[in-house]
């Protein structure tokens, strides 16, 4: 910084104070030009602004600033040249047509503080160089910005899911990244979740003998330590551009499954660069700028600027004009339209520029600013390499920047003829297969396992082993792999495949964060969480019969149960001698009849029509519920029921009790850091049947395991333990592979295909099967006992119909009652006698009729005549005479009373 402020000192007192007197007042416009002129692009920028210069009358005075000069020496000569082009030429504007925006930066501050002139740029302004604003007043910014590109680049990369790149460019003479481009990228990147994963820095001097191998030694160390194959060239001259190209085809870098991204400073080579060099680049993507090809005035140009640069160059062959020719052209018209609207004063010409509006060969030329502003149509576009030339895909406008995404609708041509989108990755092949680690130590070996043949090789076998197996007949190309046994830890296996020893992992890895951070993880192909497994004791309670049935149902049961007795006693008791006798007598009687008919055991004859109604709907839902309890009860005896003993893990730690946990995998830091238990309280076991033994020694109080241990061990020991409820979890089981790899995505759309078919489901019984004595037990009670909810329509049902039947029989006995209060003629009664004769009644029953011949068995309860009556109950009628009273028996020779007057003697002696 300091020796950039010492080089503007030394030129504003050497060269552009003198120069302030010796500007000609002639009244002719000068413009002076700086150019690299050795480079093809300073060569088109010359032709270009001729033909402008022509079109505009405008004296054009260039001068040469070679980019091969060191830093210090090439900002001189930059600024020298803009000293004698306003000393000697008496420039009224300078042009500065190199990418070097310290040139720029150093000859805007300089000419402008000093000459007071403007200066237009077609550099580009690094991000956040604060010096742009503070240059505003003088210079002129045609450049545009790197920013739009980047994030067409970076939107590539995710729509083809590139999640990590490969970054080339060669530096400069003012360092590896002075215009900002790298930063950029970096930044679009990780906006979309992707980054930079290694960068490929080529020299600004390349000797032309060893050009060559600088760049192959380059290409070979992404060979040997790079996994990804997405290659984004920020910035190259054309002969290095060539170089570049041509090795990467010879080494195998342009082919199956790799990806080439061009940004504008180097796809603009692909109008001038040998058919050859095009043939090794084939299937690449370019980003080129917005030109105004279908325009009259661009046909125009394109043909002017042919025939001149042939002229000026009959040793170079390609005639096309880039984007620099095009914004040179732009340029220097500019300035001429601003001459044609400006006044004899030359204070007016850095105005009329900036308030110049108008559309040329590269689009809508209008400032804000200072700087060029970037309308919508002048989104770039995207090209494919094909054969010797190229052919135009999608536009990447502020629409596919906005979501991030650019999916190319045409047809794209890529590197080895690939038929399918590239996966931009080091994929295996037969010579260099995917190098897989496998856990050689496990716990639970159902899961995974490393056994040693008798002719020495290695077997795996396992769960994870069949299912990724089965993953590689759902993907759409050969995965060449060789597993690798290890037998550490499993966080040291996962640091293995963040340090590129190992190129995946196959095994029952759990999915934490901080393994997210280092490595890529597969769709989970199993849940995780931990669980406590603790000794369990068989459920054994004396009231197991009550289990079935809820309290409140067997509340409910007990309710319908007596309102159904009340129901037939009260339908019965007035005829049926069965239920004659004390009231207690008849009440048992009632109750007994009842319950005895839920084993369908009862005896007692009935004789009412509407208690058999009753009792066919009372006996059906007897019926439900004998085979609902019959069911339920089975189930639960039959169905092991075992409690842990340890429910708490505030208990354990209370009580300093030690407990057990697979020693290689996270559980036990996970024990100590998050549930506090003491170090010296967990116990390692390396085996899933030697937590039986610790269990048996006492050694351990409870284990914990992760869910799908769980399920094996339990599957295996369900007589005698149990597991509590899972509290913590994680982030399920998956395969390993490393940052960025797309085989990730590809296993994981392979694993939710096996899920959807059901066959992950199959995998899992066929491993995980429970053991004979545990396969027809669970550990967890799930049956339920039966609710009211389950069965109220048929309480409904059977007291509706009682009450149904009460109400019928009631007013049957209010009818004849009414009959009796009539014949009798006690309408003189107070209501309190009435009240008790009616209970009377009611509880008694009616009364013997006159001439009426006595009722049997078959019809005693169908008796619905009204006739004289008398508010008594009859004698109570034997199977023998049912007509008789049982008292007369004794002398039957003696009984010649007639019925009437039987009645009237009865009432007299009860009165």
């Amino acid at each position: 910084m300091a020796a950039a402020n010492l080089h503007e000192l030394l030129f504003i007192i050497i060269f552009i104070l003198p120069s302030l007197f010796l500007v000609s007042s002639n009244g002719q416009t000068r413009i002076g030009v700086v150019l690299d002129l050795g480079t093809r692009i300073g060569m088109e920028q010359k032709t270009a602004m001729e033909i402008a210069g022509r079109e505009f009358n405008i004296s054009l005075h260039f001068r040469d600033c070679s980019s091969s000069l060191a830093a210090g020496r090439s900002l001189l000569r930059a600024a020298a040249a803009a000293e004698e082009l306003i000393r000697d030429e008496a420039a009224n504007a300078i042009v500065m047509g190199t990418d070097s925006w310290e040139e720029t930066a150093l000859v805007a501050d300089v000419a402008g503080n000093g000459a007071r002139i403007p200066v237009v740029s077609f550099a580009a302004a690094p991000p956040g160089d604060s010096r742009s604003s503070r240059l505003s007043s003088f210079l002129v910014r045609m450049g545009h910005g790197n920013t739009q590109q980047m994030r067409c680049v970076a939107a590539l990369a995710k729509s083809y899911n590139w999640r990590r790149v490969v970054a080339v460019y060669q530096e400069n003479a003012f360092g590896t990244d002075s215009s900002g481009e790298l930063t950029l990228l970096s930044d679009a990147l990780h906006e979309v979740g992707a980054e930079i994963e290694h960068r490929i820095l080529l020299p600004l001097f390349l000797p032309s003998n060893s050009s060559n191998a600088v760049v192959q030694d380059e290409l070979i160390k992404v060979i040997d330590s790079v996994q990804s194959r997405v290659f984004i060239v920020l910035r190259s001259s054309l002969p290095v551009a060539v170089d570049l190209f041509r090795e990467a085809k010879k080494l195998g870098l342009v082919g199956m499954d790799t990806a080439w991204i061009l940004t504008a400073r180097v796809a603009e080579y692909l109008d001038s660069i040998d058919p050859s060099v095009l043939y090794s680049i084939e299937g690449a993507l370019g980003i080129k700028p917005h030109r105004t090809e279908s325009s009259t005035s661009f046909r125009e140009f394109k043909a002017q600027f042919g025939r001149r640069f042939r002229l000026n160059y009959p040793d170079d062959h390609y005639t096309e004009p880039s984007f620099h020719a095009l914004q040179a052209h732009d340029g220097i018209s500019m300035i001429g339209r601003a001459l044609e609207k400006k006044t004899a004063s030359h204070n007016k010409l850095l105005e009329n520029i900036m308030e110049s509006k108008f559309t040329g060969l590269t689009g809508r030329i209008e400032f804000r600013d200072g700087g060029l502003v970037s309308p919508e149509e002048n989104a770039p576009r995207i090209v494919n390499v094909v054969g010797n030339g190229y052919k135009k895909l999608d536009f990447c406008g502020p629409p596919e920047m906005a979501s991030g995404k650019l999916k190319l609708g045409g047809p794209v041509t890529w590197p080895g003829d690939l038929n399918r989108d590239p996966k931009g990755w080091g994929m295996p092949t037969d010579a260099k297969p995917m190098t897989i680690g496998v856990p050689g130590r496990t716990t639970f070996e159902k899961f995974v396992q490393v056994v040693n043949a008798s002719d020495g090789e290695k077997k795996y076998e396992g769960f994870c082993i069949e299912l990724f197996w089965k993953i590689l007949d759902k993907l759409d190309y050969r995965l060449p792999y060789i597993f690798v046994p290890y037998n550490g830890t499993y966080e040291e296996l996962v640091d293995h495949v963040y340090n590129k020893t190992y190129d995946a992992i196959v095994g029952d890895i759990t999915i934490l964060a901080d393994r997210w951070e280092k490595v890529e993880f597969t769709q989970p192909f199993a849940e995780s969480g931990l669980s406590m497994i603790v000794p369990a004791d068989s459920k054994k309670s004396a009231w197991m019969f009550m289990k079935p049935f809820t309290m409140e149902m067997w509340l409910v049961t007990g309710s319908i149960l007596m309102y159904t007795a009340f129901i037939i006693w009260f339908l019965e008791h007035q005829s049926n001698p069965e239920f004659k006798g004390p009231l207690m007598n008849q009440m048992g009687t009632a109750i007994l009849f009842t319950f005895s008919s839920l084993f369908f055991a009862h005896r007692e004859k009935v004789y009412s029509n509407l208690t058999r109604l009753v009792l066919v709907v009372w006996l059906f839902v007897v019926l439900i519920l004998n085979s609902s309890y019959t069911a339920s009860l089975t189930s639960m005896l039959t169905v092991q029921r075992l409690k842990p003993n340890v429910t708490d893990i505030d208990w354990l730690k209370k009580n300093n009790l030690r407990v057990g946990c697979d020693g290689d995998s996270f559980v036990r830091n996970y024990l100590e850091k998050v549930l506090e238990f003491k170090a010296g309280n967990i116990e390692n076991v390396n085996n899933e049947y030697n937590y039986e033994t610790q269990f048996d020694k006492n050694q351990i109080s409870a284990a914990f395991l992760e869910l799908p241990y769980q399920k094996v061990f339990i599957n295996h020991y369900c007589k005698r333990f149990t597991a509590t409820a899972q509290t913590f979890r994680f982030g399920g089981l998956g395969f390993v592979f490393q940052k960025g790899s797309p085989i990730a995505a590809d296993v994981s759309k392979a694993i939710l295909k096996l899920s959807e078919e059901g066959e992950l489901k199959r995998l899992e019984e066929d491993w995980f099967s429970p053991s004979r004595e545990c396969s027809g037990s669970r550990s967890d009670d799930n049956t339920e006992s039966l609710s009211l909810q389950n069965f109220w329509g048929l309480y409904v049902l059977s007291g509706a119909t009682s009450t149904v039947c009460l109400v019928v029989f009631l007013l049957h006995l209010l009818r004849k009652y009414r009959v009796c209060q009539e014949e009798e003629g006690h309408g003189d009664l107070s209501i309190w006698n009435k009240t008790a004769e009616l209970a009377k009644y009611l509880y008694r029953g009616k009364a013997v009729v006159e001439s009426a011949p006595p009722p049997t068995s078959a019809d005693a309860g169908e008796d619905w005549s009204v006739s004289s009556c008398i508010c008594e109950s009859p004698p109570p009628r034997t199977p023998d005479d049912p007509g008789i009273p049982e008292s007369f028996h004794d002398n039957p020779d003696e009984i010649r009373i007639p019925a009437i007057e039987l009645a009237q003697a009865v009432r007299h002696a009860n009165m």
